[in-house]
């Protein structure tokens, strides 16, 4: 009697090891087939992300060959527009804002730097919803050449881009997205020739002066946040640029 006791029970070990291992190999594949799940779902989302922003690049291309040479843009910021023009001599810079601009890059991203008597910084991508200690270092994946003409200075409101230090950039090459603008040309004016200027402001100066006295952090960040609502085309001094002159 004591050995089928003992049979028995070692009977009922086995069916609990395996139902065990039954039920860990059932979690195993279920593991595995949720993990599958979210890898090809992240794929997908990763192909449509890409698919939208080829789409809104190619609207953006297209809206672009309808401007002058020299464009003008309204960015619109929650403490007021800044009006500027883009160069038409600095053509690599001119149109990668148009095509960022035109495509919503911008929406929505703050002036992560600003130092009263100097500039106003934006178009950092990682401002929209990105950990502040990561402020200053986003953008697109490319960088553009410099396009240094020696008109085109750092006067008040020059629109200008930044660009890493000379050290890890010594061909001076700009950020793909970031971009500046002079409040003090005094002090800016030490940037002539090393930072590309490649537009000004038309109209908005005091806005510029307000974005700049705002109060900031030890990193030069604004305290209560600055935001590019939206960076677009000025349909009314584009249409103008447009209009040949009449003919005396």
């Amino acid at each position: 009697m004591k050995n089928a006791l003992i049979k028995t029970l070692c009977i009922a070990a086995a069916v609990i090891v395996a139902a065990a291992g039954c039920n860990n190999a059932a979690k195993r594949k279920a593991a595995e087939e949720k993990a599958l799940a979210d890898s090809l779902a992240a794929v997908e989302a990763a192909a449509a992300e890409k698919a939208e922003a080829e789409k809104k690049e190619k609207e953006a291309e297209k809206a672009a060959a309808t401007l002058p040479e020299e464009p003008f843009f309204d960015i619109v910021t929650t403490l007021g527009t800044i009006k500027v023009k883009l160069y038409s001599k600095t053509p690599k810079h001119r149109d990668n804002f148009e095509k960022l601009a035109l495509s919503g890059y911008y929406d929505s991203l703050l002036f992560h730097r600003v130092i009263n008597g100097f500039m106003i910084q934006g178009g950092d991508p990682t401002t929209r919803d990105t950990l502040v200690e990561l402020y200053g270092t986003g953008g697109p994946d490319y960088t553009i050449p410099a396009e240094f003409v020696r008109e085109y200075k750092h006067k008040k409101g020059a629109l200008a881009a930044a660009r890493k230090g000379d050290a890890a950039n010594p061909m001076k090459e700009s950020s793909g997205s970031q971009f500046y603008i002079v409040q003090d040309p005094e002090v800016c004016s030490q940037l002539d020739g090393a930072y590309t200027v490649f537009g000004e402001t038309v109209e908005g100066l005091p806005v510029i002066d307000k974005i700049a006295a705002v109060k900031t952090d030890r990193y030069d960040r604004p305290i209560n946040p600055v935001r590019i609502i939206s960076i677009r085309p000025d349909a009314k001094l584009n249409a103008a640029a447009a209009t040949p002159p009449p003919q005396q």
